[in-house]
């Protein structure tokens, strides 16, 4: 037997769980926002996308949640993310990815976050 055929490899649960936040940070940074509004994912608390994963064998499910800004195509941006992740995983961590779940928790526009700055005063 060849020295690379012995021995398994195992990639943590939170290791995919970083891909695919990164992933889903990419996916919403390529589509720039229209002018005024603020980047998605740009609000303070639990850093957004934040991702949880279940691995097993070599497959990884994945949820993700997201803040986006508004108006906008969500149904588009969320494909996007959904896409983005299944690339990065499968390319990074060498798995399938057969269910990417999109949960938006948060949807902010430019009038909210002026609105919110200007009672900070």
């Amino acid at each position: 037997m060849e020295p690379a055929e012995r021995g398994a490899t195992r990639i943590a649960d939170r290791v995919v769980a970083k891909i695919a936040s990164q992933a889903a940070r990419e996916a919403l940074s390529d589509a720039a926002p229209p002018p005024g509004h603020p980047r998605d994912g740009a609000h303070g608390g639990r850093p957004s996308p934040y991702a949880t994963v279940a691995v097993r064998d070599d497959s990884a499910r994945v949820r993700v949640s997201v803040e986006l800004g508004y108006p906008a195509d969500l149904g588009a941006r969320c494909a996007a993310v959904r896409r983005r992740i299944v690339e990065r995983v499968r390319t990074l961590a060498g798995m399938d990815v057969p269910e990417v779940v999109v949960t938006v928790e948060r949807l902010h526009s430019a009038q909210t976050l002026s609105a919110g700055r200007e009672r900070v005063r």
